[in-house]
C-alpha cells in the first residue's frame, strides 16, 4: 500500500529527528568533522521535511476564485527551499571543515560513533526508497526532492565512514576534515539540482517525453477509431506540468459543415480518452473548421 504524501513527510520529520540524535551523538563521541557535518545535514533534512509538509498541504487545496488552476505549484517551492537550505548547510560545513583542516584533531570512540552512523543511514535509506515510490505514485516533486536529498545523505554517510576508517588505519588526521569538505561539495551539487528542477516547474516546463508520447498515441488511436482520415486533424498543442496536475491545450479541426453537436460530442469523447490515458491531465480542446487557423498561430507565423 502506498502512503499519502502527507503521511510520508510526517514520517520524514520523525526520521530526521532520530537521525539528528544518532549522528549528533556519533559526532560528539568521535570528534569527527565528517560525522559532525553529516549531523548538520540531518538538521537540513528536518527543516526541509517540515516545509515540504506545509507545501503539500497547500497543494492539496482545491481550486478557488483566486487560483482557478489550483495550488499544485506549491510543491515546487518546497523543492527550491530544500535546495537553498542544502547549499546553506554546505557553506557552513565548508567553513568549519577548513578550520579543522588547519588544526587537525584526533578521533575518539570510533566503534560507537560508526555504529550510530550506520543505524541512522539505514533509517534514511529505507525512507528514501519509500519517498521515491510515493513520488512516482503521486507525481509529487516534493516527495522526490526529499527522497533525493536523503539518498545523497546516505551516500555521504558511507563516504564519511570509509574516510574515518582510513584515518584510523593511516593516522592522517587531515583526512577527516578533507572528507567533510568533499561532503559539502557534493551537497552543493545536489542543492543546485533541486533549485534548478523547481525553477523549471515554476516556469511551466512542458510535459516529459513519455507523457507526450502517450498523448500523441491517444490522438492517433482516436483518429483511427473514428476513421476520420484527413477530415479531422490536431495541431498547436501546448503542455505544462504543475505539481501533481498536468495540462494540455490543443486545436481540433473538423469539417465546417458538421453540426456543432456532432463536433462537440467527439471532442468530449477525446477529452475523456486523454484524461484516462494520462492520470491527472486537464485537457482543453478548441474546435475549429478545417480551413481556419487560430489567430495566435497566424500572429506567430508573421512575428519578426
Amino acid at each position: 500500500m502506498t502512503l499519502t504524501p502527507k503521511t510520508l513527510l510526517r514520517v520524514s520529520v520523525a526520521v530526521a529527528l532520530v537521525t539528528i540524535a544518532l549522528k549528533g551523538g556519533a559526532g560528539y563521541l568521535t570528534n569527527s568533522m565528517g560525522l559532525i557535518s553529516d549531523a548538520m545535514e540531518s538538521c537540513v533534512n528536518l527543516a526541509s521535511a517540515m516545509f515540504a509538509l506545509a507545501m503539500v498541504t497547500i497543494a492539496e487545496r482545491p481550486a478557488d476564485e483566486d487560483h482557478p488552476y489550483g495550488h499544485h505549484k506549491a510543491e515546487y517551492f518546497s523543492s527550491g527551499f530544500e535546495g537553498i537550505l542544502i547549499v546553506g548547510a554546505a557553506i557552513a560545513i565548508l567553513w568549519v571543515s577548513v578550520l579543522r583542516l588547519l588544526a587537525p584533531q584526533p578521533l575518539e570512540q570510533l566503534g560507537w560513533g560508526l555504529g550510530l552512523s550506520l543505524v541512522s543511514s539505514g533509517f534514511n535509506a529505507a525512507l528514501a526508497l519509500a519517498l521515491f515510490r510515493g513520488a512516482k505514485a503521486n507525481r509529487s516533486i516534493a516527495l522526490e526532492a526529499d527522497g533525493r536529498h536523503l539518498m545523497t545523505d546516505v551516500w555521504t554517510s558511507v563516504g564519511v565512514l570509509v574516510g574515518i576508517v582510513a584515518v584510523h588505519f593511516s593516522g592522517w588526521l587531515w583526512l577527516d576534515p578533507l572528507i567533510a569538505i568533499g561532503v559539502a561539495l557534493n551537497i552543493v551539487r545536489e542543492g543546485f539540482k533541486l533549485v534548478w528542477r523547481s525553477s523549471q516547474g515554476l516556469m511551466d516546463e512542458a510535459l516529459d517525453a513519455e507523457t507526450l508520447a502517450t498523448v500523441h498515441a491517444t490522438l492517433d488511436a482516436f483518429t483511427a477509431r473514428h476513421a476520420q482520415g484527413d477530415r479531422v486533424r490536431f495541431d498547436d498543442m501546448v503542455t505544462r506540468g504543475a505539481g501533481q496536475r498536468r495540462f494540455a491545450d490543443l486545436h481540433m479541426h473538423v469539417p465546417g459543415d458538421w453540426t456543432l453537436q456532432h463536433a462537440a460530442n467527439l471532442r468530449d469523447e477525446l477529452e475523456q480518452s486523454l484524461m484516462d490515458a494520462v492520470p491527472g491531465l486537464r485537457v482543453t480542446i478548441q474546435l475549429l473548421p478545417l480551413t481556419m487557423e487560430a489567430r495566435a498561430t497566424r500572429l506567430e507565423d508573421h512575428h519578426p
